[in-house]
């Protein structure tokens, strides 16, 4: 998020790229025949862009991963990506330029979302702050930021039905929450307290309170104290089985805004809504690197 509320952006780098419906047809058996890197811009000229790419276009090292005309690499203190996209439909336009990231810290958390460890997220760095610099009017600002990963050896809709995550500023910290819906066990519903230094701490939850539905009606909860009034402040994602946004609420008394998801598995789950995704998420097979 931009330090002063009005632009934001999302990057995700995909070895399997989970909410493809190319993906999902092939019957997900070669994740790196199917990588992305997805970026979304929020605010004024914002733009989308995730292109289902094959094995060619994947290049890894210790320190960089490529995918077809981007990449993202760690240099020692940040992580770096340049960007190089096309946005999809309606409005098909050049996404380029550079995001810079510089954690605050860097944590050893890990932290199983299914009891056999199938599922798994890792909060790298909670808090952070980013440099953006796109070519594009009114697209070069700084602000605050966070990097994490999720990994799995399943489909997430064989395992859940619902998910909510959502990750505040606290301080020099964070306050990250994950609930979720799934099948085959109880719910998850976990607090995470990160302070300057990095230590996580998890908690005892705030009760869910119930927010609005999205745009296309997912169901939407988010955490805070027994009084608060979750709502949304800037509308980011919306999608028929997503929804990100800018929510806020109130911890411990104190007004806190922070960015919030909200994943229906059932829907993404459904055959009618691969072909609708697929509009969005075009597949390119080939690629040569110039060098």
């Amino acid at each position: 998020m931009s330090d002063d509320g009005t632009r934001a952006i999302s990057i995700i780098a995909f070895i399997g790229s989970v909410f493809s419906p190319w993906y999902a047809w092939s019957g997900r058996g070669d994740p790196e025949n199917h990588v992305c890197l997805n970026v979304a811009t929020y605010g004024r000229g914002g733009r989308f862009a995730m292109t289902d790419r094959g094995r060619a276009a994947l290049r890894q090292s210790a320190q960089r991963m490529r995918i077809g005309p981007s990449s993202i690499g760690w240099n020692g203190t940040q992580l770096v990506a340049e960007i190089d996209e096309i946005s999809a439909l309606p409005r098909p336009t050049r996404v380029r330029g550079y995001v810079r990231l510089t954690p605050s810290f860097v944590t050893g958390v890990e932290l199983p979302l299914t009891g056999d460890g199938a599922h798994v997220w890792r909060p790298f760095a909670p808090a952070a702050r980013i440099e953006v610099d796109l070519e594009a009017t009114g697209w070069q600002w700084n602000g605050h930021g966070y990097l994490d990963a999720n990994f799995g050896t399943r489909p997430l809709e064989a395992d859940f039905s619902h998910w909510t995550w959502a990750r505040f500023p606290d301080g020099d910290g964070a306050r990250c929450f994950y609930s979720a819906q799934r099948r085959a066990e109880g719910p998850l519903n976990v607090a995470a307290r990160f302070d300057a230094n990095g230590h996580a701490t998890l908690e005892t939850p705030p009760p869910e309170r119930p927010m609005r539905r999205s745009l296309w009606g997912v169901r939407r909860t988010a955490h805070g104290d027994t009084d608060s009034r979750p709502r949304q402040v800037k509308p980011m994602l919306d999608a028929p089985f997503y929804s990100r946004s800018v929510v806020e609420t109130t911890l411990d008394g104190v007004t806190r805004t922070g960015v919030h998801e909200a994943l229906d598995l059932d829907r993404y789950g459904s055959r009618w809504l691969k072909p609708m995704i697929g509009l969005r998420v075009p597949r390119r097979r080939g690629w040569t690197f110039p060098d």
